[in-house]
C-alpha cells in the first residue's frame, strides 16, 4: 500500500511539473495554462453563457450562432438520429447523451437525458438501419434504437471486441459509407513510433456484423474525423500532425482516402518530409508516401469532418466542408481553437475562418470538437472544453451580428394604443420582458463592445405595434427569437418603459 501510495504521488508531482517545465521553456505561456491541466489532468474548463457567445464568437456575414446546450463537460462526437434528436458522446464520462429536439422553438433542446452509460471512453457513433452503432476505446458495439421514441430497444452487444486502446491516441471513429460497410479509424500509440499493433494509426473497414475486418489506409497518425464528399464519394479525413519539431512544423492534415495508400506517419510529415528522429522508411521498396490533400497549421488539431448541404447558403460554400480545429496544447503562441470551411475548387482546396473567437491572446474559451448539420439545415458544433453545443444558422438565430445592427430607423408610431394595453399590468410585464432581454442577451448588440445600438428615444420613432412587428420579423442581420405573442408583447412593453428608453440620443 505504501509503495501504491507513493507512486500515486509521484504521478501526481509529473502531472504538475509538467505545464511548469512547458511554461519556464517557452512552449506554453501562462494563459493557457488551465487549458494544459485541461488536457492532461481533465480539470474543467471556463462554462459559457449565451451573452458570452454572442460577445466572443464571429461567423461571415449572413451567418448566426447561438448558444444550443451548455453543462455538457467534455462533449464530443455528434450524430443526429432519424427523427432529429442529437446524440453526444462523452468518452471521460463513459456515457451517451440524448438532446431532445427543439420542438418548441426556443432554441434549446427539449430534455438532455442519457441515452447509455457505463461504456468504456466512447466517441464515435453512427445509425445503419435502426442499428445504433458505438465506438468505444476497445471495441464497437451496437444496440437497437427507436428513433421515434428516442429510446433504445434491445440489449447493447459488442461487434468488434479486441481492439487495442493503449498509449495516447485511444479514441475510434467510425462511420458508415455508402457501400453499407462500417468504416474505422483509430489513432497511434504515441507521438512517433513504430507501432506493435498494425491495426493503430490506420482506416479500417467491416461488414456491419463486425466480420470481414481489412486495413485500408495506413500511416494515419491520429484521424479522428472523416466524412465523404456528396458530389464524387471522395473520402477524407482529417489527420494531428506529430509534436515536439517546433512552433511551425509539421502541419496537420486532410487527407484523400484511397484504399491501399500509405500516408505516411512515422516517417515522413507533410508533404513528405522524412521525419528526423525515424530513418529510413524499411518498407520504402513496396510504398510510397501520399502527401495530404491540404495542409492545417501545424499543432491546429483538425478533428471532426462534415461536408455541408449548402441549399441556401452563398454559392462558394456549395462544395465545402467544415472542419473542428481543436487547437493547440504544445505551441508557444496558442493557434486553432475554431471551425474552418475547407473550399473545394478547380484550383484545390482553400480553408477560410468560419466560426471563431474561442482564442482572444491566449485567452481560450472554447475548444471545437466535432461538427454536424441537423436535419434543420443548422450546423451544431461540440466544445468539450467549455461542455457546451452551439448552434450556426443561415439567416437566423442569436448571435454572430454586426456591431452596427440597428432596429429599423422609420417613425411608426401607434395612432392608438393598441387593445391589450387597456388592461395589461405594464410593471409585470415589463418584468418579464426584461427577463426576456436578459435571456436572450440583447444587451451584446445595444448596450456592450466598441459601438453599441441604443435604444434611447425609442418610443420617440416606433409605438408598440411596430416594435412587435420588429420582434416577429425582423430585418437582417438581426436575429429572430422564438418569442410567443404574449413574450413578444412583454418585451416591447420593456423595450418602450425602460428608463434608457424615454431619453431621445
Amino acid at each position: 500500500m505504501k509503495k501504491f501510495l507513493i507512486g500515486l504521488l509521484a504521478v501526481a508531482v509529473l502531472v504538475a511539473a509538467v505545464p511548469l517545465v512547458l511554461m519556464a521553456t517557452g512552449t506554453i505561456d501562462s494563459s493557457s495554462l488551465r487549458m494544459i491541466l485541461n488536457v492532461m489532468t481533465g480539470l474543467g474548463g471556463p462554462a459559457t453563457s449565451a451573452g458570452a457567445v454572442q460577445r466572443r464568437l464571429q461567423l461571415p456575414d449572413g451567418f448566426t450562432v447561438q448558444l444550443y446546450a451548455a453543462d455538457l463537460p467534455r462533449a464530443r462526437f455528434l450524430r443526429f438520429t432519424p427523427d432529429g434528436d442529437l446524440l453526444v458522446s462523452r468518452p471521460h464520462s463513459g456515457d451517451i447523451v440524448l438532446l431532445r429536439r427543439d420542438a418548441d422553438g426556443d432554441g434549446h433542446p427539449d430534455a438532455v437525458e442519457t441515452l447509455i452509460d457505463g461504456l468504456k471512453r466512447p466517441t464515435g457513433m453512427d445509425f445503419l438501419g435502426d442499428w445504433l452503432y458505438i465506438a468505444e476505446s476497445d471495441r464497437i458495439g451496437r444496440v437497437r434504437f427507436d428513433s421515434a421514441s428516442g429510446t433504445l430497444a434491445g440489449d447493447y452487444q459488442g461487434v468488434v471486441e479486441g481492439l487495442t486502446d493503449d498509449g495516447n491516441h485511444w479514441s475510434k471513429t467510425l462511420r458508415f459509407g455508402a457501400d453499407g460497410l462500417m468504416y474505422l479509424a483509430q489513432g497511434s500509440t504515441c507521438n512517433v513510433c513504430t507501432e506493435s499493433d498494425e491495426r493503430r494509426a490506420t482506416m479500417m473497414r467491416f461488414a456491419p456484423d463486425g466480420s470481414g475486418a481489412e486495413i485500408i489506409a495506413t500511416g494515419l497518425r491520429n484521424s479522428v474525423g472523416f466524412d465523404w464528399a456528396p458530389w464524387n464519394g471522395a473520402l477524407y479525413a482529417t489527420d494531428n500532425g506529430r509534436d515536439l519539431l517546433g512552433d511551425d512544423f509539421p502541419p496537420c492534415e486532410l487527407n484523400h482516402i484511397v484504399a491501399g495508400n500509405f500516408y505516411g506517419w512515422p516517417y515522413f510529415n507533410g508533404a513528405n518530409i522524412a521525419d528526423p528522429d525515424m530513418g529510413a522508411d524499411p518498407l520504402a521498396q513496396q510504398r510510397q508516401p501520399t502527401p495530404p490533400a491540404h495542409g492545417f497549421r501545424a499543432h491546429n488539431a483538425p478533428l471532426g469532418i462534415s461536408f455541408i448541404d449548402a441549399t441556401g447558403w452563398p454559392a462558394e460554400y456549395q462544395r465545402s466542408a467544415l472542419v473542428a480545429l481543436h487547437g493547440s496544447w504544445n505551441r508557444s503562441t496558442p493557434d486553432g481553437y475554431k471551425v474552418v470551411s475547407l473550399h473545394f475548387t478547380d484550383d484545390g482546396i482553400e480553408e477560410r475562418d468560419f466560426l471563431s473567437g474561442f482564442n482572444r491572446d491566449g485567452d481560450i474559451s472554447g475548444r471545437p470538437v466535432d461538427v454536424a448539420q441537423g436535419p434543420d439545415g443548422a450546423i451544431y458544433i461540440s466544445d468539450d472544453y467549455a461542455g457546451a453545443i452551439y448552434r450556426v444558422s443561415r439567416g437566423e438565430g442569436g448571435a454572430g451580428l454586426q456591431a452596427d445592427t440597428a432596429i429599423p430607423a422609420a417613425s411608426r408610431l401607434d395612432s392608438e394604443p393598441p387593445a391589450w394595453l387597456q388592461d395589461a399590468d405594464l410593471d409585470a410585464m415589463a418584468a418579464r420582458g426584461a427577463e426576456l432581454y436578459d435571456h436572450y442577451a440583447c444587451m451584446a448588440c445595444h448596450e456592450e463592445g466598441m459601438n453599441p445600438v441604443s435604444l434611447a428615444g425609442l418610443p420617440q420613432r416606433l409605438g408598440y405595434r411596430a416594435v412587435i412587428e420588429v420582434l416577429r420579423a425582423p430585418q437582417s442581420p438581426m436575429p429572430i427569437f422564438p418569442l410567443s405573442k404574449a413574450e413578444q408583447r412583454e418585451l416591447a412593453v420593456y423595450l418602450l418603459t425602460r428608463e434608457d428608453s424615454a431619453t431621445p440620443r
